[in-house]
């Protein structure tokens, strides 16, 4: 189509030259509204080779970040063929700018195709890709296809309405960078690559099985069928037995189906869902020697970001299947109206938890973790909680808290560095806890915790022990990863080393 139009504008066909100049009335009636000229300026000026180049840079270093070499190098690859591929046309056709193009900054150069349509097309595409790539809520990858979609006509408006381009320009500029984009993919794919691609194999200490189960909270995937066909061709193509498959329900959240997992002589055990259908697995899999590959689902996703899984699930299912086991730690946790139980990540009283309870769950499937940025603003000024502490079984100290939270993990909500110097292995549990007096105090704290500063007093302090025990004046919002189990005033933690076994990048 694009090699159609040009050769069509080469010919300067009729029916070409009578559609490009109705262009003609629409670049008078634009540049005549002199807010609208200014407008249209501002959008020239944002997206010329400049902009775009900002744009290319920040979308490929965003990539490399996030661990997507390969979605950056598309990216780079794909504008900068944009840029060449438009200029050579330009030189090849040698067309001429409309002579009713607006008089400010007045355009010499060639016209066909129009720079400015062809990049952004090419962004936009670029990013509709990445975006089905990489966002696994509907909702959120919709409104970025719209976004993308909308930004690209309002720039190819934009260059017939100040009457830099005839239409046919405009409409070959995005077909080329739509194009180019759809070649740069069936080329290269921005898809990771096997996790095993190009590693050594793992020495196996002794002869293993190839048996698989996976256990799936099924809310957690947009299409069962599809996670099915994925992880089955996955594993076959790892050598893996074809997958027993297990799913999750509302009244048993995983430990019954990680116990069949284990009767029926799984190998690995991949479970897919949020951190609690994660805790559950690895909890009834705990001591068994099974390992645990984890592909997260959830919203907090906070036991996988500590172990460096990769939150992309065709990479997370890779490293699940591919991967080298770590022995972490697990807590046991009991307290009043609490039957012992167990937590991978943190447990938390006060404010921690209070933002926990005060979730809208139906606003959090639409909008992901902002659910917990507007309920945390919501709860900054919980009271405060009067509260003892015994560490490995010291003496009680009395302290003053607006939440106090005990890690296994040194890294929470956020990406915070609330635990800098917790680790999983290391079979200790790192407590801290925070006491801003006024609404104001909570900026240098933030201020502090991101820093890492060792410093402790009132407003931070800190402890380190293999048991911890809590007890508070008054009944408190409690949570264990991420879900509430109602107010208490007591929870006593004691750390169990290297108790699991899971998958991490090698």
């Amino acid at each position: 189509m694009f090699a159609a139009i040009a050769a069509a504008v080469v010919a300067d066909l009729p029916v070409l030259v009578d559609l490009d100049d109705r262009g003609e009335s629409a670049s008078v009636w634009a540049v005549d509204s002199t807010w609208l000229r200014d407008v249209l300026r501002v959008v020239e000026v944002v997206f010329d080779t400049r902009g775009m180049t900002v744009a290319t840079i920040l979308l490929a270093g965003f990539m490399l970040l996030k661990k997507h070499r390969r979605a950056a190098v598309l990216v780079v690859a794909v504008m900068a063929a944009t840029a060449a591929a438009t200029y050579g046309v330009k030189v090849l056709v040698g067309r001429g700018r409309p002579e009713w193009q607006s008089p400010d900054f007045f355009l010499h150069s060639n016209a066909y195709p129009s720079g400015h349509s062809s990049s952004v097309a090419a962004f936009a595409g670029l990013v509709i890709v990445l975006a089905a790539m990489l966002i696994r809520r509907r909702g959120i990858r919709r409104l970025v296809y719209t976004l993308a979609v909308l930004v690209a006509v309002a720039v190819m408006a934009d260059r017939v309405l100040l009457g830099r381009h005839y239409p046919s320009d405009v409409v070959g500029g995005a077909l080329l960078g739509v194009g180019l984009v759809l070649l740069g993919v069936s080329l290269y794919s921005p898809l990771p690559r096997g996790h095993a691609v190009g590693a050594e194999p793992l020495t196996q200490p002794f002869a293993t099985g190839r048996n698989l189960a996976v256990i799936l909270n099924p809310i957690k995937v947009e299409s069962v069928e599809q996670f099915q066909s994925m992880v089955a061709q996955m594993a076959a193509a790892s050598g893996w037995n074809e997958p027993r498959w297990h799913f999750t329900t509302p009244e048993d959240s995983g430990t019954g189906q990680a116990e069949q997992a284990a009767v029926e002589g799984a190998h690995l055990v991949i479970v897919c869902g949020g951190d609690g259908t994660v805790r559950e697995v690895c909890a009834e899999l705990a001591g068994t020697g099974i390992p645990v590959g984890i592909v997260p689902a959830g919203t907090g996703n906070l036991l996988a970001r500590n172990l460096e899984v990769p939150l992309f699930i065709r990479a997370a299912i890779d490293v699940a299947l591919n991967g080298q086991d770590r022995a972490i730690d697990m807590v046991q946790v009991h307290g009043d109206g609490l039957e012992k139980t167990h937590f991978m990540v943190m447990a938390g009283l006060g404010f921690d938890a209070a933002i926990m309870e005060g979730v809208n769950e139906d606003f959090k499937k639409k909008v992901g973790w902002l659910a917990y940025v507007l309920s945390a603003l919501k709860s900054l000024m919980f009271p405060a909680a009067r509260v003892e502490i015994s560490v490995d079984g010291g003496e009680w100290t009395r302290h003053r808290a607006r939440t106090i939270v005990v890690g296994n993990v040194g890294y929470l909500q956020a990406g915070m560095p609330l635990l800098p110097d917790a680790t999983i292995d290391d079979g200790l549990l790192d407590v801290v806890l925070l006491y801003p007096q006024r609404f104001w105090s909570w900026v240098p704290l933030a201020f502090r915790v991101l820093a890492k500063r060792a410093r402790t007093d009132d407003t931070i302090n800190r402890m380190t022990g293999r048991t911890v025990s809590i007890r508070a004046a008054a009944p408190t919002p409690r949570q264990l990863d991420g879900d509430t189990i109602g107010a208490g005033t007591e929870l006593h933690m004691e750390c169990i080393h290297g108790r699991v076994l899971v998958r991490v990048p090698r």
